[in-house]
């Protein structure tokens, strides 16, 4: 038996439309970057973008389990001194519901040059609309959304 390795002219992506209303963050996070790498296609190769496009509706409607909403803390160090900046994940959600899961993601994506270029496939939307109708996006549901 033998191991086809593939080639970037050979992939074909998809486009996926997730809706993020009341799914759990960290287990959304996951599904997401395992589609971005390409890691659900029979085709997966390490170090080539073999991952589909993701589009994620409802970002501000995410759920976060335990005291996470107060207790988790997104931090930000301009490289000055005293320039470190902390914010709790409520008010993150209230002002940027995007970064929770692009941050989330991002993280659980490789640590090596592939990963810039496969988060540029994510696209992160606060309400239902987003303008990529053209791309035929196909709506995909995920397992075990509730914890």
């Amino acid at each position: 038996m033998r191991s086809t390795i593939a080639k970037t002219g050979e992939i074909s992506r998809n486009w996926h439309v997730i809706d993020a209303r009341d799914k759990i963050l960290g287990r959304l996070a996951s599904e997401i970057a395992m589609i971005l790498m390409g890691k659900d296609k029979p085709i997966y190769t390490p170090f080539v973008d073999t991952g589909d496009f993701v589009i994620v509706t409802n970002a501000e409607k995410i759920a976060l389990t335990g005291k996470k909403l107060d207790n988790k803390l997104y931090r930000s160090y301009s490289g000055y001194i005293g320039g470190l900046k902390e914010t709790n994940a409520r008010r993150m959600l209230e002002k940027k519901p995007e970064y929770l899961i692009w941050h989330a993601v991002k993280g659980m994506l490789p640590k090596n040059r592939l990963s810039d270029r496969l988060i540029t496939k994510l696209k992160i939307y606060k309400g239902e609309a987003h303008p990529h109708k053209a791309q035929k996006p196909k709506l995909l549901e995920l397992d075990g959304d509730k914890g």
